[in-house]
């Protein structure tokens, strides 16, 4: 029967069972690596989650590709149709300084779309869902962004901040939050309307956030308004908008 489990489904279970892994060594005193010429932090917690989503995703679907910020990258993946794209925690400077948001997140992509992704915030008890059907769902409730009256809420890095949102109208710019997919997420539930993604985002922190926010009724793109594509060699990208769908033309307009 395992074959015939919805990838969603395997996802939603994996991603849960990580997350609650994690939490095991959350406001613990938790040991930490620095990757990337000690840019980038990984901590046990990291490694524990993303032994638990290698286990149970390529466990039930060995012939899916994998590619993890975690794992080393394995360049068959290319090659294969429908591969699982994680981030065993997304946010792990905000975990390591015993904030909230971070997130578990987990995608199934076939050919360089998302299929199926999930995004698990262990801390906050919020577990967004999202399908190719259309499905998008928060906690079990269906998410549709409705245009929010007033300011325009946005999150973004001082020099992007300047130069894409000046086509925005009136401006509350909200605080900073490490987890880009967790911002993601807060858009596609009203908390925020757009956020400008710096250059050298991973595959791994947007493919099951780009479906959710997608399927709530904004999107993802680049200067030029393409939709990005995932399992890509570098598995890397430019500069990204991410927001209500009005928003997503101002801002390529603006660039």
């Amino acid at each position: 029967p395992e074959a015939f489990r919805g990838d969603l489904d395997l996802l939603i279970e994996a991603s849960i069972a990580a997350g609650r892994e994690a939490m095991k060594f959350f406001r613990n005193d938790v040991q930490v690596w620095w990757k990337n010429e000690g840019t980038s932090p990984v901590t046990a917690a990291d490694h524990a989650a993303n032994d638990i989503l290698l286990d149970r995703l390529r466990g039930a679907r060995p012939d899916y590709g994998w590619l993890s910020e975690e794992s080393e990258d394995d360049p068959v993946r290319i090659g294969q149709d429908r591969v699982f794209i994680v981030d065993p925690i997304d946010g792990t400077r905000a975990f390591m300084e015993g904030r909230d948001t971070w997130v578990v997140s987990a995608a199934v992509t076939e050919r360089g779309r998302t299929l199926a992704g999930v995004l698990y915030a262990p801390s906050l008890d919020e577990l967004f869902v999202a399908d190719a059907t259309g499905r998008v769902e928060k906690n079990g409730k269906a998410l549709r962004i409705i245009e929010h009256e007033g300011r325009t809420r946005i999150s973004a890095a001082d020099d992007m901040f300047k130069r894409f949102t000046r086509d925005l109208g009136e401006i509350e710019r909200m605080s900073r939050i490490p987890s880009l997919a967790y911002r993601l997420a807060m858009i596609a539930d009203g908390r925020m309307d757009a956020t400008i993604v710096k250059p050298n985002a991973h595959d791994w922190d947007l493919a099951a956030a780009d479906l959710i926010l997608t399927n709530a009724g904004g999107g993802v793109c680049d200067v030029s308004g393409e939709r990005p594509l995932y399992n890509s060699v570098t598995a890397k990208h430019g500069i990204l908008f991410a927001g209500r769908e009005d928003l997503l033309g101002r801002m390529v307009k603006a660039a």
